[in-house]
């Protein structure tokens, strides 16, 4: 692979600032032009590896990656869509953090997308009468991010690297004490601020909160179409088959699920539309940051690199790039740097490093809107439900890094600080 010009990655970082800033400066103008801004940045770059590099395979990777990508995150979208969990509009700090502990569970056996698509409606509905934008941003740390940490299924970086050769007991066997403790702190940093703003909230809520809940699920043979769409995942040949599977169950599910569990959750594919758009041009435009980062390992990484710089390098890229093709793009490094010739070879040799490129992937997933797919999901599907929302850079000094760094710092004190 010929490493491409540093200057390629320029419009990766634009559309990374058009992201974060538009928005902001001009919020009417981006609403109805970001799709120009992103298929024509990614379109420059597209072009650069097919005329320039003489590269079209690598494009043709990225687009089947891509495809993938929008596949399983649109398919889980549409059948969680038909899904209505009915819950009381009342929930106290403690009911709250059970729910996110309950959450980060499940996205070990649903995946980080198919517990956030399941569980953000109900998490609204429970809120609803204080509802504010850390209640959005906890979920996206705990539910779409840190809380799949436990297996391949529960995280895409995990899952590709299960694909790549790493058991997938590993996994859980492994990182067990990175979820505890990261999912225990955020839980508890949480309570903390849950806890003021209910004090906050008037007598009549805080009163109507501490009464019994309710729950009822309504359009449950939708789970037979969740469970097909997670069998999937592990189908890899032939190619695009997978895909194919996802899509008849979305559209199995679309087509059977009544009108009225629809109506109920409020279900339109608006929020789709603007993740199928926004991460056509992340996955175009950042090809030649993975591939110069790919080409250069040693000089960046170092001859002999700690756990710990593969756990902040592999993270902070992560916050920026989709988590999991950076996963895979460190895992890269580490056979560059190691010059391991197989995934077994790795294992015996570097496992903490492997280990804190997965966590690192994960965890830092969580530190923006475009770090793991769920998050800008999630984000969308509040927007739409009227709750004001943290910008790019809202999202960023307000909550990841006061509250979520700090976990972030104690899991490579704990972990990867050798």
């Amino acid at each position: 692979m010929i490493a491409p010009n540093p200057w390629i990655i320029l419009p990766f970082a634009l559309l990374l600032v058009a992201i974060a800033l538009a928005p902001l400066l001009a919020p009417v103008w981006w609403s109805r032009h970001y799709g120009k801004v992103a298929f024509g940045l990614g379109g420059i770059t597209l072009g650069y590896y097919i005329f320039v590099l003489r590269d079209a395979g690598r494009a043709l990777h990225t687009a089947h990656d891509y495809v993938g990508f929008i596949t399983l995150i649109g398919s889980l979208f549409i059948v969680s869509g038909g899904i209505h969990i009915i819950v009381k509009g009342e929930a106290t700090p403690l009911a709250n953090v059970i729910f996110l502990l309950a959450g980060a569970v499940i996205a070990n056996l649903l995946g980080t997308t198919g517990a956030a698509m399941l569980l953000i409606r109900p998490w609204i509905r429970m809120n609803q009468y204080r509802i504010t934008a850390y209640h959005i941003v906890f979920f996206i740390f705990i539910v779409a991010n840190v809380g799949g940490c436990l297996t391949p299924i529960g995280d895409p970086p995990l899952f590709l690297g299960y694909l790549q050769g790493v058991p997938f007991w590993w996994v859980m066997k492994n990182c067990w004490p990175m979820w505890a403790i990261g999912v225990g702190i955020l839980l508890a940093i949480f309570y903390v601020v849950d806890r003021i703003n209910f004090h906050r909230a008037t007598r009549a809520v805080r009163e109507n909160e501490t009464s019994s809940e309710t729950w009822k699920f309504d359009g449950l043979p939708n789970l037979f179409f969740l469970a097909v769409i997670l069998g999937a995942v592990f189908v890899n040949k032939p190619i695009f088959l997978r895909e194919a599977i996802m899509l008849a169950a979305a559209l199995g599910s679309y087509f059977t699920t009544k009108k009225s569990v629809h109506e109920a959750n409020h279900f339109n594919f608006h929020p789709i539309k603007e993740v199928v758009v926004l991460f056509a041009g992340i996955f175009a435009t950042m090809m030649p940051a993975l591939d110069w980062l790919n080409a250069h390992a040693r000089e960046v990484l170092g001859q002999n690199p700690a756990p710990g710089i593969f756990f902040w390098s592999a993270g902070g890229l992560s916050s920026v790039l989709d988590n999991a093709p950076t996963y895979l793009g460190f895992l890269s490094a580490l056979f560059g740097v190691t010059g391991s010739k197989n995934i077994s070879e790795l294992l015996a040799q570097n496992s903490p490093h492997i280990l804190a490129i997965g966590i690192g992937a994960v965890f830092f997933g969580a530190a923006t809107y475009i770090g793991n797919g769920p998050n800008f999901m999630v984000k969308a599907i509040a927007d739409h439900k009227k709750i004001p929302m943290p910008t790019f850079l809202g999202f960023i000094f307000k909550y990841t890094l006061p509250f979520l760094l700090p976990m972030l710092i104690a899991v490579w004190w704990l972990f990867f600080k050798k």
